[in-house]
């Protein structure tokens, strides 16, 4: 008998061995019940594992995943056991490594040509500092869309010994704003612009402030990094690009479809989101974008590169594995 079980190791044993119900419980001589099955711990912890590692609604449970306590409950509905807590199946999980109650979403790749312009841009972000020297810079772009301006019904007040920051669960909608951004991906620097409206007519505004920028001066070529949303026009982006006779090469390079992690700007505006943006105090629109430039600017004079390392040789390497566990399967 495993020496986890104490001071039932013997009430257990004898119910192993076929003991009459008051030998399995002294309690049963006053009082008669129904009869229990044996508690036999790896038997029990085996169909728990079975149970826990099985969709909810697969068992007809009306649930999205398992917590300790709902499994708990499925274990003495099914008879498996009379009773067990939640502590319990939680340890025997974890120390199985299993956690149903947690989750994570993913994504299979849908873009027929994913590695044909996944690889080229890994393979930029692997070589911004040595074609930075050359004069040739990379630049990730993109928007942030409808950013709110809310103001809280009440003061904001600021965080004290033993409490924590406190904002008014009310607010009221003062506008909204749509951040345009490019991330200067050697030196980690951004170049930010707030707009009303979302269209391409915007985004060519930006792009023409990006252009006449000190970035754009004295240098070779400019890579260009963006996704496929029509704010981009991807089929009207490249001869409008063209129309402006600029005095260097800018090189368009299209993440994959639905391929938003690639893009390392993304990391900016998550920075700005938990920073600036949480929680979501302002006036109006003109003090949302006043927030936002104060933000940029602070984060431009410490500037850092983004530290990668979703190398094209990892990412090729990783996609091939996935390709030969679908094949198996």
């Amino acid at each position: 008998m495993p020496p986890l079980l104490g001071r039932w190791a013997a009430p257990i044993a004898r119910c192993a061995n076929g003991g009459s119900a008051a030998e399995r419980d002294p309690r049963s001589r006053t009082r008669p019940g129904p009869v229990a099955h044996a508690f036999s711990p790896s038997a029990v912890r085996a169909q728990v594992t079975v149970l826990a590692c099985t969709l909810p609604r697969d068992t007809g449970r009306p649930l999205s995943r398992w917590s300790a306590t709902e499994l708990a409950r499925a274990v003495s509905r099914r008879g498996i056991v009379r009773r067990i807590s939640g502590a319990t199946i939680k340890g025997w999980l974890r120390a199985d490594r299993i956690k149903p109650w947690r989750y994570h979403s993913w994504q299979r790749p849908t873009d027929p040509r994913f590695l044909e312009r996944a690889l080229p841009i890994l393979t930029l972000y692997e070589r911004a500092q040595a074609l930075a020297r050359k004069g040739y810079l990379i630049v990730c772009t993109d928007e942030k869309t409808s950013i709110q301006a809310r103001r809280a019904c009440g003061r904001t007040t600021p965080a004290r010994p033993g409490r924590s920051l406190l904002l008014p669960d009310r607010y009221q909608r003062r506008g909204a704003v749509q951040l345009f951004a490019g991330l200067l991906v050697h030196t980690g620097e951004t170049l930010a612009r707030c707009f009303e409206r979302k269209r391409f007519t915007e985004f060519q505004s930006f792009l023409r402030m990006l252009f006449d920028s000190v970035w754009c001066r004295r240098i070779r070529g400019l890579h260009l990094i963006l996704d496929n949303g029509s704010t981009h026009a991807p089929k009207r982006l490249p001869a409008w690009i063209d129309s402006l006779d600029l005095p260097l090469p800018v090189h368009l390079h299209w993440l994959p479809v639905n391929a938003s992690g690639l893009d390392q700007i993304e990391i900016v505006f998550s920075e700005r989101q938990r920073k600036a943006l949480t929680p979501n105090d302002f006036d109006s629109t003109a003090h949302l974008r006043q927030h936002i430039r104060a933000f940029f600017a602070e984060r431009n004079r410490r500037a850092r590169p983004i530290q990668w390392t979703h190398t094209a040789h990892k990412f090729l390497a990783k996609t091939r594995a996935s390709r030969r566990l679908a094949a198996a399967g």
